[in-house]
């Protein structure tokens, strides 16, 4: 519930900020395959996004970021590129995304793409002609000698199974960190580092905004590809990420492409640590604007990792809020942070972090205020606007997600468990393909996405949580987003503002300020689903004004009050 008062709500411009664009957006993820179906072929395609980008205005986001539309074979829903430079079938023509493109910044909106470099598809003519030793092409990927029963080391893919693949072809093995179909491209070889080059020159000079880049840590490998740690959680993982030319590599390509344009850029590196991305941020330390990293995200991880067998899905918001307040420190002060819960690649984050039951509509508000008013660029992903849930898979057959899938049939082979039955429950709090699942639009059939079959099962709950359901509702999640993004666009202690944890030890309020000036917001979250009082001495809210809630009748003075079951209030002191 926002507050309606526009003395409130109005703050005047700083003129003393490092303004950028890209600090004051917010950002709208959309994964096509799954977001609108224009042709009745039960496949979300770019006709089917332009037609809601009237509906991504309202919403108030400045950005959209488009997951990969690029020709592609789609062994793994289009991160295995076949043709940089043309558009999927399925999803239209390049004449249907310059239209989105019009589209998007007729309305004072952009839009960035994924980059996807440190693999192509094994349909990529590069890989073709590399595989016949070809010119210049035959070393664009790693190729090593050996019998076809030993791979050449020990390194373990990212999906399961061994990082390298045996191509008789070529009569060589080559290594993919990712699926067989995904080859890595060797970017030891200057030929594919131009040619990368050329193609990020291509796109922007099409006219976009600039690139999320994919699994962007990973493009530089050692000398000899060593074996890795066999006790490793992931075996190799300490030799090819972060490997020893990456700044190099990134550096050239900032200088010689993205510095030219003015653009955002968001890499993706998993498993790295907060000193570690700290090193990537900035124009002369790898050109990278921001950074997902993902360490707030482990906190709910077993014992060994997120494909624990036991001990996952428990964790304690004192652990949470250490892991955000040193990003907000460490990155967000002195860098930039990018904010987020939920992509293409998590599973739907109030069923993770929140209660998507009793509370879903006050968790998914609260998990709502925590994303949009932190330090840093916040990131929605499709349907977290309306709380879209997990599914519920009973089988292996029902999944897609070539990543769980692979990682059930390692873990059947190395004799972890028996049968699917026995990570059921682990499935379903962790697939990747709860946030695959179509948009929910309508009570419609199919959710509304599709006039057709979707290419992949609805989520059951569609006919009460959808679109429709949430415009005609006053107080729905929708408009809480709303209401937080046209407060972010209007004050600049909401992206601007030091960040200050209150109460680190507390297990069920994360509170803290955003300060810029003389002008301090507090944010109040009960994160949790038992009352609790906030009691901060050292707070003056004496003559606190509710900007925001999730909550009918919160209370005025946060000092000493209760507060209900994931109430979420933001307060101008």
């Amino acid at each position: 519930m926002i507050h309606d008062n526009s003395e409130m709500t109005t703050q005047r411009r700083r003129t003393d900020i490092d303004r950028q664009w890209w600090k004051e957006a917010v950002v709208y993820q959309i994964y096509p395959r799954s977001f609108n179906d224009s042709n009745g072929d039960g496949i979300g395609d770019i006709p089917g996004i332009t037609e809601k980008v009237g509906y991504l205005d309202d919403l108030g986001v400045d950005v959209v970021w488009l997951c990969p539309v690029y020709d592609s074979p789609n062994h793994d829903n289009g991160y295995d590129i076949r043709d940089y430079r043309a558009i999927m079938d399925e999803f239209g023509t390049m004449a249907d995304w310059e239209e989105l493109l019009d589209e998007l910044h007729a309305r004072d909106m952009r839009l960035i793409m994924d980059l996807v470099v440190n693999h192509t598809s094994s349909e990529h003519e590069w890989f073709q002609r590399s595989r016949r030793r070809e010119g210049k092409y035959e070393e664009y990927y790693y190729w090593r000698d050996g019998s076809p029963d030993e791979p050449p080391n020990n390194w373990q893919s990212i999906f399961g199974g061994p990082a390298w693949s045996y191509d008789d072809n070529r009569e060589q093995w080559y290594l993919h960190l990712f699926d067989e179909n995904q080859p890595d491209l060797n970017w030891r070889n200057p030929d594919v580092r131009e040619d990368v080059k050329e193609m990020i020159t291509w796109w922007l000079e099409k006219g976009i905004d600039g690139f999320r880049m994919d699994a962007i840590n990973f493009i530089s490998k050692p000398e000899g590809l060593p074996d890795g740690d066999p006790d490793a959680r992931l075996v190799g993982h300490e030799h090819y990420a972060h490997g020893p030319h990456i700044h190099e590599y990134l550096q050239a390509v900032y200088d010689d492409t993205l510095a030219n344009y003015d653009t955002m850029t968001v890499g993706e590196m998993g498993g790295t640590s907060i000193d570690k991305t700290a090193e990537y941020l900035g124009e002369r330390n790898s050109g990278l604007d921001m950074m997902f990293q993902f360490n707030h995200l482990a906190v709910d991880d077993g014992p060994n990792g997120p494909w624990s067998l036991d001990g996952w899905g428990a964790w304690e918001l004192t652990d949470f809020k250490e892991i955000v307040t040193r990003a907000q420190d460490e990155l967000a002060a002195e860098f930039w942070e990018a904010l987020f819960l939920g992509n293409h690649d998590v599973p739907r984050i109030v069923s993770r972090f929140g209660d998507d039951e009793e509370y879903h509509e006050e968790s998914a508000a609260l998990i709502a205020t925590f994303l949009l008013t932190l330090r840093g660029t916040p990131y929605i992903y499709q349907g977290e606007e309306i709380g879209m849930t997990n599914a519920e898979f009973d089988t292996l057959d029902e999944l897609d997600d070539v990543m769980t899938i692979g990682k059930v049939e390692e873990l059947i082979e190395a004799g972890a468990i028996d049968s699917f039955e026995e990570v059921r429950g682990l499935v379903n709090y962790l697939s990747r393909d709860h946030a695959r699942t179509p948009m929910q639009w309508s009570d419609d059939p199919h959710a509304g996405f599709t006039d057709g079959e979707p290419w992949f099962g609805v989520n059951d709950n569609y006919r009460d949580i959808n679109v429709d359901a949430a415009l005609t509702e006053e107080n729905s999640i929708w408009r809480h987003y709303q209401s937080l993004i046209s407060l972010r666009h209007e004050l600049d202690t909401l992206v601007y503002g030091a960040y200050e944890l209150l109460l680190p030890d507390h297990e069920q309020l994360f509170a803290y300020t955003r300060t810029l000036g003389d002008e301090e917001v507090l944010v109040v979250l009960n994160w949790s689903d038992e009352p609790t009082t906030f009691d901060a001495a050292d707070i003056d809210s004496s003559s606190a004004e509710i900007l925001l809630s999730n909550y009918e009748q919160s209370p005025e003075n946060p000092h000493g009050r209760e507060f209900r079951p994931y109430e979420a209030i933001l307060y101008r002191l």
